[in-house]
């Protein structure tokens, strides 16, 4: 029996599944704002994340900043939103197998849901309720899912309607919010997943959603890899952080940092400028030939933290560990990434969208990369740690733990021996 006999409801998250993630709140709504309230709504969402605000206290502010617009404005702003790419198709696919679909939203309001369930066919959609009065907002928001465990209460009242238990549902999710409806015997699908999710989901996903069919139909398969031209664009831009240990030999760590720096903030620029379709001479034509495809419609973070890891080792460990440490994460997950969707077979337990076979290639590459400014011995020890840390599902980006928890490991090591 295929795993979509047993299965009679799909259930998605929004934001980071169905649509870019933050891009209504933030982008969208967010460019009606003065320059300080944009500020404050950035630092909400960034308490948030770190939680220090709980998702009720951080959306009842928000919506706070969004006081005295209109419906009207609400549904438009929406309208001109992408979908994530496959969006439609997969729905598609899920009616032709005769499964009902859900969209349960934390963060968006329940018109905007309805709207969005109205496009894909979706049987149901909940989100959080806006008080409303003569057509505008008040800022004022209440629901279900904005209550502690309120996902999960919406989803208990979805199966009793459809006389269906956990065991016949499938979720599909992105972010620790969710987490308290993945349960034990419900099918739990990561897309594009947070360390949390990393470690509850099933099944993860990274790139195309329609993955979720053969998974639904028992019939996945690790499919042909065609080394793709955005692939190649960004695993070449990774490995050349490799490049800025080199430079920093030529031209002082501390000129090298500070122009990083200044490229960092560059390249934020290009990207905030990019979500709001415009386009920055050659830095934005990179990013978009780079980016994955869902990474199109939202600020690719990654490059980021690759930057902040290779700043941060360059000035906190000593010389040559911190050329060492962006080795290894610049050659190691460039390779680790390759290999693994190349040769790719046997799963990591803990982190289901990373390989056995990724991490061993990119062992090697961290070795040699890490053995060019260290004694063997020495970047033996920072590979194996870079290997081990790369696909933990850890709160932080790896770009960053990786390089940090090496550097560390061969400094501490280095008073010893």
């Amino acid at each position: 029996m295929t795993q979509i006999a047993s299965r009679k409801l799909v259930i998605f998250d929004v934001e980071g599944v169905l649509l870019p993630k933050n891009r209504y709140l933030v982008f969208e709504l967010g460019r009606n704002l003065s320059f300080l309230q944009f500020i404050k709504l950035l630092f909400i969402g960034f308490l948030y994340e770190i939680g220090l605000l709980s998702l009720k206290s951080a959306l009842k502010t928000m919506f706070k900043l969004f006081r005295d617009s209109t419906v009207e404005e609400l549904l438009n702003t929406f309208r001109k939103i992408p979908l994530l790419p496959h969006t439609e198709a997969v729905f598609v696919e899920l009616r032709k197998r005769g499964l009902r679909t859900a969209l349960i939203s934390s963060g968006l309001p329940q018109m905007v849901v309805e709207n969005l369930a109205s496009r894909l066919k979706a049987d149901y959609a909940f989100g959080l309720e806006l008080e409303i009065k003569s057509d505008i907002l008040t800022g004022n928001i209440e629901g279900d899912v904005i209550k502690k465990n309120g996902k999960a209460f919406v989803m208990n009242k979805i199966l009793d309607q459809e006389n269906i238990t956990r065991r016949d549902c499938v979720v599909v999710a992105d972010d620790r919010n969710n987490s308290p409806i993945f349960y034990p015997e419900t099918l739990k699908i990561g897309y594009n997943p947070d360390f949390l999710i990393t470690l509850k989901s099933d099944y993860v996903i990274k790139g195309n959603l329609l993955e979720i069919v053969p998974i639904l139909e028992g019939t996945q398969k690790k499919p042909r890899f065609v080394l793709m031209r955005n692939e190649v664009i960004r695993e070449v831009i990774h490995a050349s952080g490799f490049f800025v240990a080199l430079a920093a030999i030529r031209f002082g760590v501390y000129i090298v940092a500070f122009l990083l720096f200044l490229t960092t903030l560059t390249y934020m620029a290009a990207e905030l400028a990019r979500v709001e379709r415009k386009n920055i001479p050659l830095i934005s034509s990179i990013t978009l030939n780079a980016a994955a495809p869902s990474e199109r419609y939202e600020i690719a973070l990654a490059p980021i933290f690759l930057a902040l890891g290779i700043m941060l080792s360059l000035i906190l460990f000593p010389t040559p560990i911190n050329y060492a440490s962006i080795a290894i994460v610049s050659l190691g997950d460039s390779a680790a990434s390759i290999f693994g969707k190349i040769f790719g077979k046997t799963s990591i337990p803990f982190n289901k969208g990373k390989s056995l076979e990724g991490s061993i290639a990119g062992f090697v590459f961290a070795f040699f990369g890490a053995a060019f400014f260290l004694h063997p011995l020495q970047a033996f020890i920072g590979a194996i740690v870079g290997t081990v840390v790369e696909p933990l599902p850890l709160p932080i980006n790896d770009n960053l733990s990786t390089p940090l928890a090496t550097g560390a490991i061969l400094t501490l090591l280095s008073m010893f021996f």
